[in-house]
């Protein structure tokens, strides 16, 4: 078993009478890009706030590194990098002076400033004021400012949002190459599904303050429907057929019909069916359900 950079156990938090967060547990793997998946409001930004001791959860615990945070507070912080909603940084300076400002309040090496400037691909504006960074660019110098102390845990909060998609792929390619060059476990929060699903190797869905699913990305996938799209030149013949085979028709057009199935050679029975009876098929499509369905379905939001 891996193991476990972040733990929590069963964390509570309210804001006043209202309760944000309701008994989350979280288990975090080495090395891993943990992706935490929620809507706006969900509980994602508090939770980080929690993990890095910014608030105090009323009841639960919070492990860092196997040990208490609330114990060991300055040694595992020192440990951790955070990029929490937009970065604060100094517009009237540079790139490399606004680095300068936290390389001396951590205490690193001059040098430091350059490494990470080189990782986060600002070398070439670096000396440029900040206000004429772009939003991207922006991202990535405070995403360079976590990284000064060359911390083992990066904490991200929706790192990418705002960004346009040229910033957006840029980010993203960063994320990965730090987890996969850089051996730094990534605690991920973001509302964009699809990014999620391109990065993230572990995730956990919160949605009101809980936890819907906490697991391997590939689990939350194996877990759901498969589905066929045949188009086809007779639909309400096709349907008939189909049927007959007992399966469930899920959706159909003039042109195509759609059905969950199960495995392979159940695209093989249906389309050698329909062919014997002198149905044209032009297409076969067999697709999973996406992880939007899965959130949507976990959330309960898809019939409201």
């Amino acid at each position: 078993m891996s193991k476990l950079i972040i733990q929590t156990t069963e964390l509570d938090f309210y804001f006043k009478n209202f309760k944000a967060l309701d008994k989350v547990n979280l288990n975090v793997p080495e090395g891993s890009i943990y992706g935490f998946l929620g809507p706006n409001g969900a509980g994602k930004t508090t939770t980080i706030r929690i993990l890095l001791d910014l608030f105090h959860a009323e009841a639960g615990q919070v492990k860092l590194f196997g040990q208490d945070l609330s114990q060991n507070k300055v040694a595992l912080l020192s440990k951790v990098g955070a990029l929490i909603e937009n970065p604060s940084i100094y517009k009237h300076l540079t790139g490399r002076q606004n680095l300068e400002v936290v390389r001396r309040m951590i205490g690193v090496p001059k040098s430091r400033i350059n490494e990470v400037l080189k990782i986060v691909r600002l070398m070439d504006n670096a000396d440029k004021k900040a206000k004429n960074y772009s939003l991207g660019m922006c991202q990535r110098l405070g995403l360079a400012s976590a990284l000064l102390g060359d911390p083992d845990l990066l904490i991200l909060d929706e790192p990418t949002n705002g960004l346009d998609p040229s910033g957006i792929i840029e980010m993203r390619e960063l994320i990965i190459s730090l987890n996969k060059d850089h051996g730094k476990t990534i605690f991920l929060s973001s509302h964009i599904l699809t990014e999620i699903e391109k990065m993230a190797t572990d995730v956990a869905i919160i949605d009101q303050g809980k936890i819907m699913y906490e697991g391997k990305l590939d689990g939350l996938h194996s877990n759901t429907s498969k589905f066929l799209e045949i188009e086809l030149s007779n639909v309400e013949k096709a349907i008939e057929i189909i049927k007959s085979l007992n399966y469930t028709v899920s959706e159909h057009s003039s042109k195509s019909i759609t059905l969950p199935i199960l495995e392979k050679a159940d695209t093989a029975k249906i389309n050698k069916a329909l062919v014997d009876n002198n149905i044209d098929v032009y297409q076969l499509k067999s697709s999973e359900e996406t992880l939007e369905a899965i959130f949507l379905n976990l959330t309960k939001k898809l019939d409201q």
